[in-house]
């Protein structure tokens, strides 16, 4: 009887989570907490951003709530007009960026690993060239090729080019020289070096250059879009903006900034995963 009454008593007492229970809820909480910490300004600026109009401190025609904004992106999305506008504006940054990258790396490594007499000589007229504002070339570049694809283009080479450029060079300068002399004096190739060292030592500024190359583009692609173009997420702006269509002005607008940090994020990933091999690289 008595073993009986412990037995009943024990199912009838409170649950009492077992050793995988508490693993899952322990997992659930870091979860939780990283996500929070991610994510917790993103949510209290949206929470506040939707109560905005409501205490009067934003006109909700001007700046629509989040709402409203979603409601609009998810009717773009379905009438396929967002989509079409994100391809053609992902296609013109895919190509001036990459020429931008085809370009400017090379160039980099040259100028920074064997031809560093001649960086030294061309770096004063490369720093005035990356300082002339793009907007102000928009009238040269429009009147030498036009206001179709290859001016919009050229523009968004022309400011992505030169990040990754002295980024670049300055990776491979700031490279420890004893690195060098110690693997020539172990015999390797000049190629050898260039990979074994040079562009190890180079690589985090190398993709420091190449994340700010990418932030540029879409920065770019905006103003490009905005003159002589008929698609595109800057033709869609200036178009709502004109004709105060405001809530598919802000989806133009939060689109561009979603689709710069799911490029950074992209190239980071890259950085880690190329990071992650080189470590294994010896001399």
């Amino acid at each position: 009887m008595g073993a009986a009454t412990d037995t009943e008593g024990k199912k009838a007492g409170p649950f009492r989570a077992g050793p995988l229970a508490k693993k899952g809820i322990g997992l659930l909480a870091k979860v939780g907490l990283k996500f929070v910490h991610i994510f917790g300004a993103i949510i209290v600026f949206l929470i506040l951003w939707e109560l905005a109009p409501g205490l009067g401190l934003v006109n909700p025609v001007i700046i629509p709530t989040p709402s409203v904004i979603f409601d609009k992106f998810i009717e773009l999305i379905l009438n396929g007009v967002l989509l079409d506008n994100v391809v053609v504006s992902l296609r013109r940054v895919a190509i001036g960026f990459g020429i931008a990258l085809a370009v400017a790396l090379p160039l980099g490594f040259l100028l920074g690993g064997w031809f560093k007499t001649i960086e030294t000589a061309v770096n004063p007229l490369l720093q005035v060239f990356s300082q002339a504002n793009p907007f102000t070339l928009f009238p040269v570049v429009i009147t030498l090729l036009g206001i179709g694809e290859l001016s919009k283009i050229s523009i968004i080479f022309w400011v992505c080019q030169w990040p990754i450029l002295f980024s670049t060079v300055t990776g491979i300068r700031n490279v420890d020289p004893t690195l060098v002399k110690m693997s020539r004096s172990l015999g390797l190739s000049k190629i050898q070096i260039f990979y074994k060292v040079l562009l190890r030592g180079a690589l985090p500024s190398v993709f420091t250059g190449v994340r700010m190359g990418a932030v540029f583009a879409f920065f770019m692609l905006i103003g490009a879009e905005m003159i002589g173009a008929s698609s595109g997420l800057g033709y869609m702006i200036l178009q709502a903006q004109a004709t105060f269509q405001m809530p598919k002005m802000w989806v133009g607008i939060v689109t561009v900034a979603l689709l710069g940090v799911a490029v950074n994020l992209a190239i980071q990933y890259l950085e880690r995963k190329i990071s992650g091999r080189k470590e294994e690289i010896v001399i």
